[in-house]
């Protein structure tokens, strides 16, 4: 009997060790996005402004806890307001490269930046927006007091949505938000990547990879979340956008979004727009509307 009784206890053990370990794994995998690659018919332009025969200078800038943010400073009209433009999870700048000419032909002084540990800036982890919210704050502090413009709007694109919607609640400086195929809450979109990518249940190796990322990462993965975040924004606007074929954030969390958020609010559901290409699927309409957005709040 004690041989049996510590034959499952030795099994358990293992198969806890087991957990852990790729728990550890997994943990790791989301703290440390890997090398990224510049894709041109995801991102259309792949080097810098000048590709677009425009003016640009490279800044920097330090956020409350002390990270070297890089970026480009295209700029616009005098006193004509700033945009920040925030890139997704393990991207660069480069993400927001193709929607920079209609903003800037609208005069709109861009700020195109590289979040913590992506691109140019400084290195440390990825925390699905829990710290790279002190990214925002400061890109839009550096549009404010370095640059003078006069309203301050930000445009964000899949992790880089969602950390707008958090930081734009915090901050009331932001008086306008684009968000693109953002997702609504960390604990739905982990679920679903488990499943969709390595064919795994949500219990137990989902909470407990949760566990190890916010001990490893000093983060919350439910305080705060976009979903609930984005409620508090109003009065002022936010604009979602979410391709109905996205196949890596699904078209239920932009209108999960879309449904907390309260007016002024408005929901562009992209037909067979991919993840963060709603300007590839319909070019014509990204490049009237969010310039008409912008133009309409931010003034």
């Amino acid at each position: 009997m004690k041989k049996i009784v510590y034959g499952m206890g030795g099994i358990i053990f293992v198969l806890f060790l087991g957990l852990c370990g790729a728990a550890w794994y997994f943990s790791s995998v989301l703290l440390y996005p890997g090398p990224h690659v510049c894709s041109r018919g995801h991102y259309v332009y792949c080097t810098d402004p000048s590709e677009l025969n425009l003016t640009f200078e490279d800044v920097a800038f330090r956020t409350e806890d002390g990270l070297s943010i890089s970026g480009w400073f295209i700029p616009g009209l005098p006193d004509r307001p700033g945009i920040l433009m925030v890139h997704g999870r393990g991207a660069t700048r480069r993400e927001a490269l193709r929607y920079v000419p209609s903003l800037h032909q609208n005069g709109f002084n861009l700020l195109l930046i590289d979040l913590r540990h992506c691109g140019e800036s400084d290195l440390s982890f990825n925390t699905m927006g829990y710290h790279e919210r002190k990214d925002i704050h400061a890109g839009i502090d550096y549009l404010v007091s370095k640059r003078g413009v006069t309203s301050a709007g930000v445009f964000g694109y899949s992790m880089g949505a969602s950390t707008c919607i958090m930081a734009m609640a915090e901050n009331s400086l932001i008086a306008a938000g684009v968000f693109e195929s953002g997702f609504s809450d960390f604990n739905t979109i982990i679920r679903e990547a488990a499943k969709r990518d390595f064919g795994l249940p949500f219990f137990p190796l989902v909470p407990v990879t949760r566990f190890f990322y916010e001990w490893r990462g000093d983060l919350s993965t439910t305080d705060p979340s976009p979903v609930k975040a984005i409620g508090t924004i109003s009065p002022r606007p936010v604009f979602i956008i979410h391709g109905t074929a996205d196949g890596e954030v699904d078209h239920s969390h932009g209108k999960a979004l879309f449904a907390a958020a309260k007016h002024p609010k408005q929901f562009w559901s992209v037909p067979d727009g991919k993840h963060t290409q709603a300007w590839q699927a319909d070019r014509k309409t990204a490049e009237r509307e969010i310039p008409e957005f912008f133009n309409a709040h931010l003034f």
